[in-house]
């Protein structure tokens, strides 16, 4: 994998999300046209209620996307196909920007610059090293900074719409712990450590999946449609397919051009759906079809790791009742909260100003003091005491998880405000019965808030207007659906 792409991972973005803004002197064409290079690189490939997408859009992320399969020794599907999805990607990645918009959500290029200072610092790279590697991977830097700020506006649209509603009962956790004790073996629920841990502590589970969306209030027609497709796919499978060029040509999951991948999950992050089949499976080996409301699932146990798992494809040992070690992370912050007399982009400004004053050599401790909207941690100039993995919100526990013992991060910002963070130090440890209910909580909100946020991208795409002018375009519109939705 190109380190382009690299970069692009360790803030979930993919370069074929980007919009190249057409020249103003460009001419559109509606329709296919005619084959000339100019008309057909400018026509208009999809109407997206009152914006539209055009050829050269597409052929964009057809060339990334293709790179990409290459890369990972993937098989390109046949063109028609590969246009549909990506085509279809472009058209969510719009709605959701028009979204953002219609809920008031910017960025503004203060809070853009301080992301991608703080992925060149996650890559261990100088900006201008960071430059380098887009440009060396083809790419504009503009068009890269382009790319962070829609994901950005994504975050907070999701944040805004989604995160901040929701709710978890005591009940819930109680819940969650019993079942994660009924699959680990009858032992108590252990900690999580995180992939880049490593760990044999914690089952983790590798997964990918293929899915056949079903739209909205679907006829018995289209369910047995769809039925009958998952199983043919099921079929292939069982024969010999590959999984990963299937998920590329048929799925139509969020993550189909990834090959299906979901990436690695502890069992208390495993989406509802999924929770009582992945953990009986054996790496390698692809569940019947599960069918759920977005429409019907396979999913496939590409590895597992942990709680005596072996990822060659043997069945997962029990954990044993040995409490496993956890990573707690010793950190202190300053907050400063945006009101209506001070904006974000003069908070994050003047957040900065205090991250300068502390690289001078000022004590952070007499500063938190001074200048913390958290009064709390104020009074103990900023200490936040030991801190576990999942007590955080993922904002704070991400951005504290990239730093080394004694560096102070940029500004960042949570739902709570603007902050920065300095690590003092780290150990290992075991969990507490209260971080273990804290974890399994903020477990819970993870999957809910990816529940909810696959119904809002669904809804999205469902409720536009959508006019696909391609000649080999798909009847059914390929709405994404990594995760099952809530309430199965």
């Amino acid at each position: 994998m190109s380190c382009m792409n690299k970069l692009l991972l360790s803030l979930m973005l993919c370069l074929f999300w980007s919009a190249a803004a057409l020249p103003v002197h460009a001419q559109l064409v509606f329709g296919p046209g005619p084959e000339g290079p100019g008309n057909a690189l400018d026509a208009i490939v999809a109407v997206v209620d009152d914006d539209v997408i055009t050829r050269r859009e597409l052929d964009e992320g057809m060339v990334i996307i293709e790179r990409q399969l290459r890369q990972r020794k993937v098989a390109v599907p046949p063109r028609p196909r590969l246009e549909n999805q990506v085509l279809e990607r472009l058209i969510l990645t719009r709605l959701q920007a028009r979204a953002a918009e219609r809920n008031g959500i910017t960025v503004d290029d203060a809070s853009l610059n301080a992301a991608i200072d703080t992925l060149a610092q996650r890559n261990n790279m100088s900006l201008s090293q960071l430059r380098q590697t887009v440009e060396k991977d083809g790419a504009s830097f503009a068009k890269f900074r382009d790319d962070v700020r829609r994901e950005m506006m994504g975050a907070r649209l999701r944040q805004k719409l989604i995160d901040s509603q929701l709710h978890v009962s005591e009940q819930d956790v109680e819940s969650l712990q019993s079942q994660l004790v009924a699959s680990q073996g009858g032992s108590g629920p252990s900690s999580q450590e995180s992939e880049s841990q490593g760990g044999s502590g914690v089952r983790q589970y590798h997964l990918a999946q293929i899915l056949v969306t079903l739209p909205e209030g679907p006829s018995p027609q289209q369910i047995e449609t769809a039925r009958r497709k998952a199983g043919d796919l099921l079929a292939q499978l069982r024969k010999g397919a590959d999984f990963q060029q299937l998920a590329v040509s048929e799925s139509t999951g969020q993550q189909a051009l990834e090959g299906g991948d979901l990436g690695w999950r502890s069992a208390e992050q495993l989406p509802t759906l999924f929770a009582d089949v992945v953990p009986k499976l054996r790496a390698g080996q692809v569940s019947e079809v599960i069918r759920s409301p977005s429409g019907f699932h396979i999913v496939k146990l590409l590895e597992v790791k942990g709680g005596g798992a072996a990822s060659s494809g043997a069945r997962p040992a029990a954990v044993t009742d040995k409490p496993e070690l956890m990573t707690e992370t010793h950190a202190r912050h300053i907050l400063l909260k945006a009101t209506d007399q001070l904006p974000d982009e003069q908070v994050q400004q003047r957040l900065t100003q205090v991250r300068q004053r502390l690289q001078n050599g000022e004590d952070f401790a007499a500063l938190a003091k001074e200048n913390s909207d958290d009064k709390g941690s104020a009074a103990r100039g900023g200490d936040l005491g030991w801190v576990a993995p999942g007590m955080l919100v993922p904002q704070f526990e991400q951005a504290m998880n990239a730093l080394q013992p004694n560096q102070i991060s940029p500004p960042f910002k949570t739902q709570f405000g603007w902050h920065i963070v300095q690590v003092l130090e780290r150990r290992q440890g075991r969990p507490s019965p209260e971080m273990e209910r804290g974890r399994a909580r903020e477990a819970l909100l993870r999957r809910r808030s990816d529940e909810e946020w696959e119904l809002l991208l669904r809804r999205l795409r469902n409720e536009a207007y959508v006019e696909i002018r391609l000649p080999s375009a798909t009847a059914t519109p390929l709405t994404p659906a990594e995760t099952p939705s809530p309430g199965q």
